[in-house]
């Protein structure tokens, strides 16, 4: 592959996460949860997206995917350990963080198909 060709790929695949983060973000606002961050960035990680509902906070890894099994499969140990890291850090920085509760959520997003979001995921 030429470096032209992966500079392209790889913008592509970078539109087609964020457009698959977008849709998460509505179809959790359809769910009732107030998004409260896109692209939460920490040293030692980043979580897609941030969401409230009450006292509940989900930090939430969105794949893009054919079916949800394998959106599930995308998320690594080491990812679900940045992820978690970067969770805490978000609580700590809440004044309301005592009264808090929080989980880790995965939203698919896969063609033609609303986004299937997956509580409590790891």
């Amino acid at each position: 592959m030429r470096p032209a060709e992966g500079r392209e790929r790889k913008r592509r695949l970078e539109r087609k996460g964020r457009r698959a983060e977008w849709l998460a973000a509505l179809a959790l606002s359809v769910r009732g949860y107030r998004i409260a961050a896109l692209r939460y960035r920490t040293r030692s990680g980043e979580i897609d997206i941030v969401a409230r509902k009450g006292d509940l906070v989900a930090f939430v890894e969105v794949k893009a995917r054919r079916d949800p099994a394998s959106g599930v499969d995308a998320v690594s140990y080491s990812a679900q350990h940045r992820i978690r890291e970067a969770g805490r850090t978000f609580i700590s920085e809440q004044r309301d963080s005592a009264q808090l509760s929080w989980r880790f959520d995965i939203v698919v997003v896969s063609p033609w198909r609303w986004p299937v979001h997956l509580e409590d995921a790891f």
